[in-house]
């Protein structure tokens, strides 16, 4: 269920664990999971009214307000429980860093595109690095070329129905694809973050669509 105001805070079993339920917390766009927390009723009231996340920390046994001292705030798209509403998914998008050590995640198991990307980037960032993807970076023929060429396999596998061949064409594509980004100065994030926002826009367009359905059927 989403968590739309603190109305509906009053689904959440807050007593099951003492007053407390977990935060999982995972980046919007990219679906990593940056880490777990903690929160009371308090924490989550704040979290909706902010827009901001705000845990409570059961070692100080007090509220925190996530960046309030580095900065690296996380802001809010939406929270949700899970189906025993003892548990809040937190979909955020993080202004730098989440762990305390510096890194960008607490656990460091980014999901596969993120990963990729992540490599990609660690490429683009080094000139001296070898291999195929930094010569790819270095030349916009080469890489423009194979872009194409990747398209037109997945092309052709699609339409002789090979499906294991589908899947390797697109998983080639997908690693052009994001090469050609990363090169033009665009992340998979940017991009994952369009998808959300279509998602968004969709999500609300088909709502408008069901009231004037409604509407026109006097209901």
């Amino acid at each position: 269920m989403k968590l739309d105001a603190a109305p509906a805070l009053d689904a959440i079993d807050f007593e099951k664990s003492g007053g407390l339920v977990p935060v999982v917390t995972q980046h919007a766009t990219t679906g990593e999971l940056l880490m777990l927390g903690f929160a009371d009723r308090a924490a989550l009231e704040r979290t909706l009214a902010d827009g901001v996340m705000w845990y409570f920390s059961r070692s100080r046994g007090a509220l925190w307000k996530k960046g309030e001292t580095s900065g690296n705030v996380q802001r809010v798209l939406s929270l949700h429980t899970d189906c025993d509403a003892d548990t809040i998914l937190a979909r955020v998008l993080p202004e730098g860093p989440t762990c305390h050590s510096g890194a960008w995640s607490c656990f460091g198991a980014p999901p596969t595109i993120a990963a990729l990307d992540d490599v990609i980037a660690r490429r683009a960032a080094d000139p001296d690095a070898p291999g195929y993807t930094r010569r790819l970076l270095d030349d916009a023929n080469v890489r423009l070329k194979k872009l194409g060429e990747e398209a037109v396999e997945l092309a052709l596998a699609c339409a002789r129905g090979e499906p294991a061949r589908v899947a390797n064409e697109a998983a080639d594509l997908l690693y052009h694809v994001l090469v050609a980004c990363r090169a033009a100065g665009v992340s998979a994030a940017d991009v994952l973050a369009r998808l959300e926002e279509r998602r968004g826009a969709g999500a609300t367009a088909a709502a408008g669509a069901r009231r004037a359905d409604d509407t026109e059927s006097g209901g």
